[in-house]
C-alpha cells in the first residue's frame, strides 16, 4: 500500500460502478461528500484533493484557491455554467465532462417532450381519468410528420436528436454557427444561418447549446414572437436560455402553441412559479440526462477522465480547455 495517495473527491451520488473502478488503486484515496455540502465544508475538503468530480456542486474562484494541489475537475454531466473555466486554464487545470455518456437519455428526453406536447398526451390522459371522453375532438393531436424542428446546437446531443427527427420524417433544420454547413448537410439536415428567420419557418423548436454568455436569454421576447404561434418550445439544456417572463406571456397570450421545460433558471423551480400553472407547459425537474444507463455512463466516465489525467494519459476529447495540455 502506497503512503502517498491521491486524494479524489467524489459525491455520494455519484453511480456506484464509477467507486467500483477504485477499488485497485491503491494510489488513491476516494473521499465522498454529500450532494448538498455547503460552499465552505466542500473547500475544507479541497485542501489536499488531487482531482474532484462535480455534480450540482459548483467550482469558481474560491474553490480553486482552496485546492493547491487540484490537478484536475471533472462534471458527471456535461453542461459546465456552474465552472469558471477561464480560471481553470489559467491554474493549467483541465475541466473534463462526459462526453457522450448521457447524450442518449438527453435526446430521448427531448423526443418524448415534442411528441407529448403533439399528442397532447397529459390532457388525453386526464380527459379518461375526468370522464370527459369526448372532449378530445376539441383538442386534437398533431402529427410529427412533415413537420419542420429547429435544432440549437449540434454536438453529442444535438446530432442525436437529427437522426431521430429524420426517423420520424421531419425536415430538420440546425443551426450551429460553430459547425460547419457541410457536415450539417451530410447528416441530411439543412445547416440554418439566420436564427430569427429559422425560428419562424419552424413548428418545433429544442434547445441543445450550451449556457454560455451568448446564449444567456437567446430566447427572448424578440425571438419567440417570431415563431409560430402553433409551434413548440423544448429546452433539455439550460435553464436562462429561455427568457421565462418572456415564455410565460407567449403561453399565456396564446402566441405559442407549447413548450416543454427540463431546466429552469432558478432549480429547485419554486412551486408558485408561474410556467407551472400553464396547461400548455410540461416539466420535468432537471433530469432529461438522467437515467438508470446514464446514471453509470456518467460514473464511469468521470472516474476514467480524472485518473486519465493523474495518470500523465488525458482523454483530450473529454476536456473543455484541452489546451492545458500542451
Amino acid at each position: 500500500m502506497t503512503t502517498n495517495r491521491k486524494k479524489l473527491l467524489l459525491p455520494n451520488s455519484m453511480g456506484r460502478v464509477g467507486w467500483d473502478l477504485l477499488k485497485d488503486r491503491d494510489d488513491i484515496e476516494p473521499v465522498g461528500f454529500p450532494n448538498t455540502i455547503g460552499p465552505e465544508d466542500f473547500r475544507k475538503l479541497l485542501h489536499d484533493a488531487s482531482g474532484a468530480a462535480l455534480g450540482v456542486t459548483p467550482f469558481r474562484e474560491p474553490e480553486l484557491a482552496a485546492a493547491p494541489r487540484i490537478q484536475v475537475v471533472a462534471r458527471i454531466g456535461v453542461g459546465y455554467d456552474a465552472v469558471d473555466v477561464p480560471a481553470l486554464t489559467r491554474r493549467k487545470i483541465p475541466l473534463m465532462v462526459a462526453g457522450t455518456a448521457n447524450s442518449v437519455a438527453v435526446a430521448e428526453k427531448a423526443m418524448y417532450l415534442m411528441m407529448a406536447l403533439a399528442k397532447r398526451g397529459p390532457l388525453m390522459n386526464a380527459l379518461v381519468r375526468e370522464g370527459r371522453w369526448w372532449d378530445k375532438l376539441k383538442n386534437l393531436p398533431v402529427e410529427m410528420f412533415e413537420k419542420t424542428v429547429l435544432i440549437i446546437g449540434f454536438g453529442r446531443i444535438g446530432t442525436r436528436i437529427a437522426k431521430r427527427c429524420l426517423g420520424m420524417e421531419m425536415h430538420v433544420l440546425v443551426y450551429d454557427p460553430y459547425v460547419s454547413a457541410d457536415k450539417i448537410r451530410a447528416a441530411g439536415c439543412e445547416a440554418v444561418s439566420d436564427l430569427d428567420a429559422a425560428l419562424a419557418r419552424a413548428d418545433f423548436v429544442t434547445i441543445h447549446c450550451p449556457k454560455t454568455p451568448e446564449t444567456l436569454a437567446m430566447m427572448n421576447a424578440a425571438r419567440l414572437a417570431r415563431m409560430k404561434p402553433t409551434a413548440y418550445l423544448v429546452n433539455t439544456a439550460r435553464g436562462g436560455i429561455i427568457d421565462e417572463r418572456a415564455l410565460h406571456a407567449a403561453l399565456s397570450d396564446g402566441k405559442l402553441g407549447g413548450a416543454g421545460i427540463d431546466v429552469f433558471e432558478r432549480e429547485p423551480a419554486a412551486l408558485d412559479h408561474p410556467l407551472l400553472k400553464l396547461p400548455n407547459v410540461l416539466v420535468a425537474p432537471h433530469v432529461a440526462g438522467v437515467t438508470r444507463e446514464s446514471v453509470d455512463r456518467m460514473a464511469m466516465t468521470a472516474v476514467r477522465n480524472l485518473l486519465s489525467v493523474l495518470d500523465g494519459k488525458p482523454n483530450r476529447e473529454n476536456a473543455i480547455n484541452p489546451e492545458v495540455f500542451d
